[in-house]
């Protein structure tokens, strides 16, 4: 027996082209700003890399930048996707079932 999904209490919000439109420029707008902040993080690591250990090999920065980079950038995405997702009322059109026991679980 194939199992459905709970369906939605009322459309989401995202579903209107226009603040749909709103909100991923909102969304672009933190990520073009998080990968500025990237760089600068990253220029400041590979700055105090060279100011500790000095000229090693080239692949320690390759790494490090890799890693710095990357680890931020999929934070920001993340967030930025949480961030999205509340800010536009998405969370509120789903109906999860939890709502007829949440008094029950209190007493």
């Amino acid at each position: 027996m194939k199992r459905r999904m709970a369906q939605p209490v009322r459309p989401s919000p995202l579903d209107d082209p226009d603040y749909a439109e709103f909100a991923w420029g909102r969304y672009f707008r933190i990520m073009r700003w998080m990968g500025l902040l990237t760089l600068v993080v990253m220029a400041a690591a590979a700055w105090y890399l060279y100011a500790a250990v000095g000229l090693v090999s080239i692949h320690l920065y390759i790494a490090a930048m890799l890693g710095i980079g990357l680890t931020m950038m999929l934070m920001a995405a993340l967030m930025g996707l949480v961030f999205l997702s509340s800010g536009t009322g998405h969370d509120e059109a789903v109906d999860n079932g939890l709502e007829q026991h949440v008094d029950s679980w209190w007493k």
